[in-house]
């Protein structure tokens, strides 16, 4: 890929929930890539990206886009057709990993532990769940909809919630434990980040609000439990197919073996979020991480 020649066109903005995400992420970004010395221009994704990407001209696609019609496959669908070559995950990938049910399946029988789950859809009873218990919307990000549930009481509000943003609602027992998370970057992964709210859970405001919570890269914790969190890391990557930047949470419980929740095909990318923390604990910076993204875009070949 030739600076000189390549019209990059960063996607943010988009049309789900995490819009305001999705525009810091890609605000950051599309800086980092002309600090680099790329010819690169901002998109505010919207239902004409079609035609955006034809007005400028584009020939390269930095997607930096959460949720909805940016995250699932949707955008890279668009990006296939039109023979664009594009950062992360394809589109099958993006469509499993936006899902958390199917990401477990997709993960089941490889030696990765996870917490006890059920599947809750809209207009289904829902009597044996586990409480405590983390209610979440299936597909969705940035804590969106999500609730910890005490008391079984509490069950029907946290079901509401989850159940806006999604028609299948994740019910995940409660596990008591530090979270932390690997990036993994073209199937290497980085090192641990223990993330350590100030009160409370990691919720919407702990995760975007300076103060809210303490990131500790590298985790102080056994080497064993950082060894097993990255391999499972890996593992995760692999089995959902994902490419370029990704991310793999997890909590650990006292016994120190991490439970695998969730892998995010394009989390969070400013000079202060996860990966680049991650990135960053072993030289690399945030303009080198988000070119060495940009490199990696992809497309597949149509058929002859």
């Amino acid at each position: 890929m030739d600076k000189a020649t390549t019209r990059v066109a960063v996607l943010m903005g988009g049309l789900s929930s995490e819009r305001p995400v999705s525009l810091e992420t890609g605000r950051a970004v599309l800086d980092a890539l002309i600090e680099r010395g790329w010819n690169a221009v901002p998109i505010d994704v919207g239902r004409d990206l079609a035609a955006q990407l034809v007005k400028h001209d584009i020939n390269a696609a930095w997607v930096a886009l959460h949720g909805r019609f940016g995250e699932d496959g949707c955008v890279q669908g668009m990006l296939e057709v039109m023979g664009i070559p594009y950062t992360g995950s394809g589109v099958q990938s993006s469509a499993v990993a936006m899902d958390k049910l199917a990401t477990k399946r997709a993960v089941r029988g490889l030696g990765i532990r996870m917490a006890k789950h059920v599947e809750v859809r809209r207009g289904e009873s829902h009597d044996q769940l586990p409480v405590p218990s983390v209610v979440k919307p299936a597909v969705g990000g940035s804590s969106f909809g999500t609730t910890v549930v005490k008391d079984r009481a509490e069950l029907d509000a946290a079901l509401e919630s989850a159940l806006k943003y999604d028609a299948a609602a994740l019910v995940e027992e409660f596990v008591e434990g530090d979270e932390i998370t690997v990036a993994v970057v073209d199937g290497v992964p980085m090192p641990v980040v223990r993330i350590l709210p100030v009160d409370g859970w990691f919720d919407f405001e702990a995760k975007y609000t300076k103060g809210k919570t303490v990131y500790e890269v590298p985790a102080k914790l056994p080497k064993e439990t950082l060894d097993a969190a990255q391999r499972a890391a890996v593992t995760s990557y692999e089995a959902v197919g994902c490419q370029g930047l990704a991310r793999a949470d997890f909590l650990v419980p006292p016994d120190g073996e991490p439970v695998f929740l969730e892998i995010n095909t394009l989390p969070g990318m400013t000079a202060t979020s996860l990966s680049p923390m991650s990135a960053k604990a072993v030289g690399i910076d945030f303009p080198e991480l988000c070119e060495r993204i940009l490199l990696g875009a992809h497309c597949m070949d149509a058929e002859s």
